[in-house]
């Protein structure tokens, strides 16, 4: 089933929206606040968010920002009340899936969502079936790896190969995994992968 965080400040949309996305079969979670919503996204979230952009304290803005350093691959749909070509055109170029404006009919967000999930659910499953390649590619030494020492040369395997494909560029890399740049420099300082010997490689 489809996860969908709808983020909106109004309990009158929330409550509309919501019962409309429950009954239309999506796994609904509703939050008013970007506060709220941060601790049901994690890198392999299954669904799709949808916020409005005009909310006390952080903005739809900060929300999609907090959305894409978490996995730059979870569609982010907008939805405003307050909408006009300069804010569109923002929301697009900071990787919005769609924008919308209120009141919009929740058949064409239902149609959205459903899209914006097809294309989520062909990310996790190519993100899996890479997984299982390196997982299948790793060389097992049954009495000396320990299953955390296995993990590891996985996830190793995954971002040398990962980078050998993006010509070392990191932050295509990064999006490609599914993980914050910084996460991505962290793991590749853990495992001493220099990015610079794969551009190298691969002029």
């Amino acid at each position: 089933m489809t996860r969908v965080l709808f983020v909106d400040d109004d309990a009158d949309v929330r409550d509309a929206y919501g019962q409309a996305l429950g009954l239309a079969g999506f796994d609904v979670i509703l939050a008013r606040a970007l506060i709220e919503a941060v601790d049901h996204l994690t890198p392999g979230f299954r669904g799709v968010v949808v916020t409005d952009i005009r909310m006390p304290g952080r903005d739809g803005f900060d929300m999609m920002e907090r959305v894409h350093k978490v996995d730059p691959k979870i569609p982010v749909i907008v939805l405003t009340g307050e909408g006009d070509i300069p804010m569109a055109a923002r929301a697009i170029k900071a990787g919005a899936f769609a924008f919308l404006e209120k009141p919009c009919p929740p058949a064409h967000l239902i149609a959205l969502i459903k899209e914006a999930a097809r294309v989520r659910q062909a990310t996790l499953a190519s993100r899996g079936a890479k997984m299982r390649l390196a997982v299948q590619a790793t060389p097992v030494e049954p009495l000396s790896c320990t299953l955390p020492a296995r993990m590891d040369m996985v996830e190793r395997h995954l971002i040398e190969e990962e980078l050998a494909r993006c010509n070392g560029h990191v932050p295509s890399a990064a999006e490609a995994l599914g993980l914050p740049r910084k996460a991505l420099y962290d793991k590749m300082k853990r495992h001493e992968i220099a990015p610079a010997g794969f551009r190298l490689s691969y002029r």
